[in-house]
């Protein structure tokens, strides 16, 4: 769906503008002339008096959408894109409800409908809240949180991550765990149980995550490595991809299922939520309806 308004925004952009440049060195010259002959008394024959006759519709609405069409072009493929998020993968960061603003120039400046990179600006940073197409099906726009640059080694393992930065296999040293705490007022029950929120320190970037403890572990379903890891909850992520999770630890398909993220899926980086909706359930808690109850004013502001 993503990749399909794309293609009908850059079909767009590309009609609209060729019929006001056509107008433009074109037509309005030639209709121009005709109405100041016409004011000044002049005879005009029959084809200047067509030419300040009512315009064809369909070309006077391309050329007056133009301008608008382009700058939404611009502002979506190279700057910001608006995204909505549909599931809880990546509670407490964000809520299904959320609506956020996705940097597109974080990671390149990339065109809009084969995501060729055109300006190379900068690198995902280990932290990252990151936009990217599901690397199963393209069509499909992802949002997790990035763990893993090229070349580090993760183990998740007991509902515990630990990491070794930028090793190969024969110089990894001992794993360091991720700095976690308990909050110990940030626990609450759902109709999956008990669920638990943590502080975690993720290079720079300090956020939350929450566990389930009750939830068990899918380690049966874990993403297989071949010729490069030990153990069926061990990764390497290989040059040019990247690792990432959802902070809903025990809630979310990431790259524990099904592999690593290539540089050229990455759509940009999260950085603010501009309005969140508290969307209504129904007795089970689940959501009934997308038709918004409350605005969550106090949810606004920088990702982090």
């Amino acid at each position: 769906m993503a990749n399909t308004f794309a293609l009908i925004l850059v079909i767009l952009t590309f009609f609209t503008g060729i019929v006001w440049v056509i107008d433009k060195v074109r037509w309005a010259p030639v209709r121009d002339k005709a109405r100041q002959r016409a004011q000044v008394g002049e005879p005009l024959n029959e084809k200047m008096r067509n030419n300040i006759q009512p315009e064809n519709v369909l070309i006077e609405n391309a050329r007056s959408l133009f301008p608008v069409i382009a700058v939404v072009f611009v502002l979506r493929s190279f700057l910001y894109e608006p995204f909505q998020i549909p599931s809880g993968s990546m509670m407490p960061t964000l809520l299904i409800g959320d609506f956020i603003l996705v940097e597109k120039y974080s990671y390149g400046v990339k065109e809009p409908l084969w995501h060729n990179t055109l300006i190379p600006t900068s690198k995902p940073k280990r932290g990252d809240v990151a936009v990217f197409k599901y690397p199963e099906d393209t069509r499909i726009d992802f949002i997790k949180r990035v763990i893993g640059l090229p070349g580090d080694r993760i183990v998740y393992k007991d509902k515990q991550m630990y990491l070794v930065s930028n090793c190969a296999k024969e110089q990894c040293g001992s794993y360091k765990k991720l700095d976690t705490h308990f909050l110990q007022d940030k626990t609450f029950s759902d109709e999956r149980g008990v669920q638990k929120i943590y502080n975690e320190v993720l290079g720079k970037t300090e956020h939350q995550i929450l566990i389930t403890p009750i939830a068990g572990e899918r380690i049966s379903r874990y993403f297989q490595q071949q010729d490069t890891v030990t153990y069926q909850y061990e990764w390497v992520v290989p040059q040019g991809h990247y690792f990432v999770m959802g902070d809903n630890r025990d809630n979310s398909e990431d790259s524990r299922f099904w592999g690593f993220v290539p540089e050229k899926n990455l759509v940009g980086k999260a950085v603010f939520t501009w309005i969140s909706f508290e969307l209504d359930r129904d007795a089970n808690g689940f959501l009934p309806t997308w038709i918004p109850s409350a605005v969550r004013f106090g949810r606004i502001g920088k990702i982090k």
